[in-house]
């Protein structure tokens, strides 16, 4: 069994790839690496050979070969012609054994996988040193969309404060859809599932469970600092109504669910914020016109100040895309004698609690229709320095509604204020809370 890293000069034998899963992603990863052989090896220097794709069960309808297809991953990964392997299962336990188990065989890794990223990459970055071998994961994150290699290696440089991203296309296509045609929640999600935007048990993704998965890897990266799923603050969209997208579109905004990581700095000290949660964004701003099942990333960097990173965000080709990225790379370094980034993590930034956070908000208030209602509630935002910067009234009766839209305020101060709001006698319900991200203030 290979035990190191091995490296290959132009010329010599091909470079194996083993293949682990053959879903959506993992079929067209196959299909690319058997139809693109000249191209592959002259971007290369050597052939790239697949080896193996390991399934749950071996079938003639998969359209490769059935000598290419087993069910023993293990012993795949441990045939001492297989130098890379791509990992495109999905789940946590079973990929991070044989990712794992790739990694102490001296075999670099390609994977598409964010849940595991999200908990291990830690484990997986020192097994991968260990070896001096590379663990690339440019797809696990936005699919086609090329920013983990800039965020570790363009702007390696530069000073990263700020990414602020729309990770998951089945949230946005909802809220779009929402935001188009006026129409409810619980019918959006339903006509996403109908057209195969949404999974049939959607809760990973509207729940905010796959973003914040992403988010976890992008802050680790841009901050230099190990960060987890566990470290994200994390909300879904399930909450959002019809009456919050037609309020913001009277605010000039639109409803997207955001990954933002930042760095915060308070007397001198940095700390690191990953957060997940549905926000008011405004029109003019870049990401209000990212619809569809479409994905952005916005990086903010002190040298190159605003960039932005945009297209398809998931499916298997565009996935494949960034999958075959990672391999032409790690292959290429087979066969040259280098090696990709390796994990930085030298900042070792303290994570930020969400408490601490600054931003603005959006507070939709069902209160009673009389007289002394707006001045008992602006009471309560100003016991906690909350600055109000415009109120909304909307309806009548027992439809009567209170629009506060604030300045910037801490999350503390904002989830006191709406504890309290809460205890009046005069507020039937709050209704909603939404940040406000991306504005001038």
């Amino acid at each position: 069994m290979t035990t190191e890293a091995v490296t290959n000069e132009p010329g010599q034998r091909p470079i194996g790839v083993a293949v682990l899963g053959h879903g959506t992603v993992g079929a067209e990863v196959v299909r690319i690496i058997r139809d693109d052989v000249t191209d592959l090896e002259a971007r290369i220097g050597a052939p790239l050979e697949l080896r193996g794709v390991a399934v749950r069960t071996v079938r003639d309808d998969r359209g490769i070969p059935q000598d290419l297809l087993t069910t023993d991953a293990e012993g795949l990964i441990a045939r001492d012609d297989v130098d890379i392997v791509v990992e495109v299962i999905g789940g946590i336990e079973l990929p991070r054994k044989l990712v794992r188990t790739a990694l102490d065989s001296g075999k670099s890794v390609v994977t598409a996988n964010k849940a595991l990223l999200a908990e291990y990459t830690g484990e997986l970055a020192e097994a991968a040193e260990a070896k001096r071998v590379d663990l690339y994961f440019e797809a696990a994150v936005a699919g086609a969309i090329p920013v983990i290699r800039p965020l570790t290696q363009s702007l390696a440089g530069d000073k990263v404060n700020r990414v602020l991203g729309i990770v998951n296309g089945t949230t946005n296509y909802i809220l779009s859809a929402m935001d188009e045609t006026g129409a409810d929640y619980a019918e959006t999600l339903a006509e996403a599932v109908r057209l195969g935007y949404a999974e049939a048990d959607p809760t990973a993704d509207v729940e905010g469970f796959d973003a914040a998965s992403k988010a976890a890897i992008l802050a680790s990266i841009a901050f230099h600092t190990r960060v987890t799923a566990g470290d994200v603050y994390r909300e879904g969209i399930s909450k959002i109504t019809a009456a919050d997208l037609t309020t913001a579109r009277a605010l000039n905004c639109t409803v997207k669910l955001l990954a933002i990581c930042e760095r915060i700095t308070t007397d001198g000290k940095d700390r690191v914020s990953a957060r997940v949660y549905p926000a008011l964004v405004p029109r003019e701003h870049p990401l209000a016109a990212v619809n569809g099942a479409f994905n952005a990333v916005v990086v903010e960097a002190e040298a190159s100040g605003r960039l932005m990173f945009y297209g398809q965000g998931a499916g298997g080709s565009p996935t494949a895309s960034a999958v075959m990225g990672d391999l032409v790379m790690a292959a290429r370094n087979r066969v040259h004698g280098g090696r990709g980034p390796r994990e930085s993590r030298y900042a070792d930034l303290e994570i930020a609690p969400m408490s601490d956070i600054v931003t603005r908000y959006y507070v939709n208030l069902q209160v009673a229709d009389r007289a002394g209602v707006l001045s008992a509630v602006a009471a309560e935002f100003a016991k906690r320095d909350v600055s109000i910067a415009a109120v909304r009234q909307e309806g009548a009766g027992d439809g009567a509604r209170l629009v506060v839209l604030t300045h910037c305020a801490t999350d503390k101060a904002l989830s006191d204020t709406v504890a309290a709001l809460d205890q009046l006698e005069s507020v039937i319900a709050v209704t909603s809370v939404l940040r406000l991200e991306g504005s001038a203030e």
